[in-house]
Parts: structure tokens; sequence; C-alpha cells
């Protein structure tokens, strides 16, 4: 005996004059039977998100009301958002998907990582999840909610096109660890949440680049997390300053296999500012630095977090890998970050 199989079928439809896929006997697929795995993904996040993100709009002195987005990450009102969103505003509010409005207030902001945190005024919210986001790789599923232009709720996906970037920031200095996505941004995107596929929060988006398609920016979660924590504590960053531009990047095999490294990235130098700790110390453009108090260092956040809060202005031990005519050699490096 033969056993077949029914197949998806294209029949016409003759009230669109479409070819619709049906299953034998000729019932037309519904559209849950139609949707892929990736959209079923950005769907499912989509709807997760949906009553933890709010559009946020402020009003300054002089200006008319403006706008941008932010989300609630604590069950008790606490919401993320973009400093420049908030900046010298005197005037807070937040609406999200269920019609519910309150107002808010600033806990505190760091123009440095374009991170601010706002309290809203009663009522209770539904918290996102945080993720890690040094567990990212590129190519990752990257989901962007928020209120581009305007528009409340609006999502884009993409992907994430890499990490570990160095973005100026609204304030003129370098916001380090950075994920560039190419998930659509707009004005009003900016403070929304980047998403991964489990619907946990990767990174605040900050920035896109008008003049170019699919050049978009979100400060990294792990670095927001450490800017969070000295926000509500203190309510503002306490940093210490090496003065230097510095990416992610990827290690040199052979280092890794001769010294048994356990991390295959680390921070490389880009370019070091004069008269800056970094320049007093020795540090060059083109080092990487791989360790620092006896640690790895793999990603900008492992360096940043010894530099924000208790940390601020404390000598660091580095350990450095410089390219020396044609050879990486390993340097000991002692700096003393200047205070901020």
């Amino acid at each position: 005996m033969i056993h077949t199989q029914a197949e998806a079928m294209p029949v016409l439809d003759e009230t669109s004059g479409t070819d619709r896929p049906t299953i034998e006997g000729g019932a037309p697929l519904g559209d849950a039977a139609l949707l892929d795995a990736y959209s079923r993904t950005v769907s499912d996040v989509a709807r997760l998100a949906r009553s933890s993100v709010a559009h946020v709009t402020v009003a300054r002195s002089g200006s008319r009301r403006a706008g941008g987005s932010g989300f609630a990450f604590t069950a008790d009102g606490f919401v993320l958002t973009n400093s420049h969103v908030v900046h010298e505003s005197k005037d807070i509010t937040a609406a999200f998907a269920d019609g519910t409005e309150y107002g808010a207030r600033l806990v505190g902001e760091d123009p440095d990582t374009d991170v601010a945190v706002l309290r809203l005024e009663g009522g209770s919210t539904n918290a996102v999840t945080l993720g890690d986001s040094r567990a990212l790789q590129q190519g990752q599923i990257a989901i962007a909610v928020g209120s581009p232009l305007g528009y409340e709720l609006t999502v884009t996906a993409g992907i994430v096109s890499a990490l570990g970037r160095t973005l100026k920031g609204f304030a003129g200095k370098m916001i380090d660890d950075v994920i560039q996505t190419d998930a659509a941004l707009n004005p009003g995107n900016s403070g929304g949440p980047l998403i991964d596929s489990a619907g946990r929060v990767i990174g605040v988006n900050t920035a896109a680049i008008p003049s170019a398609q699919g050049l978009a920016f979100a400060v990294a979660i792990n670095t927001v997390k450490w800017t969070t924590m000295e926000l509500m504590r203190h309510g503002r960053v306490r940093r210490g300053r090496l003065g230097i531009a510095a990416q992610t990047t990827a290690l040199p095999r052979r280092f890794i296999r001769e010294n048994d490294w356990p991390a295959a990235t680390g921070v490389r130098i880009k370019d070091v500012a004069s008269g800056s700790a970094a320049a007093a110390a020795g540090l060059r453009d083109g080092d990487w630095i791989v360790g620092a108090q006896g640690e790895p260092v793999a990603e900008q956040a492992d360096l940043l977090k010894l530099l924000i809060g208790d940390g601020a202005g404390r000598t660091l031990a580095l350990k450095v890998l410089r390219p020396t005519a044609g050879v990486v050699a390993v340097v000991h490096v002692i700096v003393t970050p200047s205070p901020s």
C-alpha cells in the first residue's frame, strides 16, 4: 500500500486574484500555519514587550513638547530611557499601551552613556527582563520597540551587526560598548529596548545615522546595568577616565593558544587622548587591553565596570598586548584614571 501525505497546493483565490496555499481538499491554510519561525519569534517578542514599553514625552523651557521611548525594568515603576530624551526637561510623562499615563520624575541621568532612569508617579508596571550583552553574537536577531516619529509601539527587526563599538554621544563624549544593529531606528525610538529572540533586553536604542541605511546603535545592557545602579544609588555616575577610544576585537590566535588564554577577545585601543591618564601611563594606539587587576578583560564592559562607582580613580594594573616589529609583546601597565 502506498501512503501519501497531504501537501499544500496553490489555488487561485477568486476574491483576491492571488494564489493561496491549500491543504488536500481545497481548504485554505490559515495565517497561523503560514507564519515562519522568524515571524513567530518577532511577533511573540513584540507581544511580550508591548505592556512594558512607554511613549515618553517631555516639555522644555521655550520649546514644544518632544518625545522618545522608554521601558519599565522593575515592577514598581522604574523606567529606563536615554539621557538625551529627558535632558533639561521640566515635565515628563510616560504613556503605555493599555492607555495608562503617568507623570515621571528624573532619578538620574548619565550623558556619557546616554542612559537615564525615571520613576513613575504611582502605579505598578510590567517589567521586561534584562539580558546579558556578553552572550551576544553577530548575526543574531535584534528587535527594536519604540515610538518613532510619534507612532507608538512600532516594532522593527534585524540582526546584531557588530559588538563593542564606540559612538560619539549627544554630550560630545564617546560612548563605549555599543551594539550596532540594522533594525530600523528613527527619531522617537531613542530610549526604547533592543530585544533578543527570547524577549530579553540586550540594549537601549540610542542613535541612527541619518545618511546611512541599516546603521543604528544601542548601548549594551551590561553597561546600562552598571550605570543604572549608580544612578539609583547616587543620582549620578562616579567614574574614572582613561582617555581612550576603544573597541572589542578578536585577539591574535597565537597568543590565545600559547598562553591558554580564557578569552577570545580584548579591548583594542583606537585612539589615546593627549594629556590623558592613558597617555601618561604609556598606552598606545593599537594596544589590546586583555587583563586588569589580574582578571581577563574580554569586552569593554569588563573595563568600564572597574572605572565606575567605588573604582573611580583607583589605580589599575593592566595586562596589554602590543604589536611590535611583527610580533605581539605582553606589557604590564599601571594607570591611575582621572576622576570625573
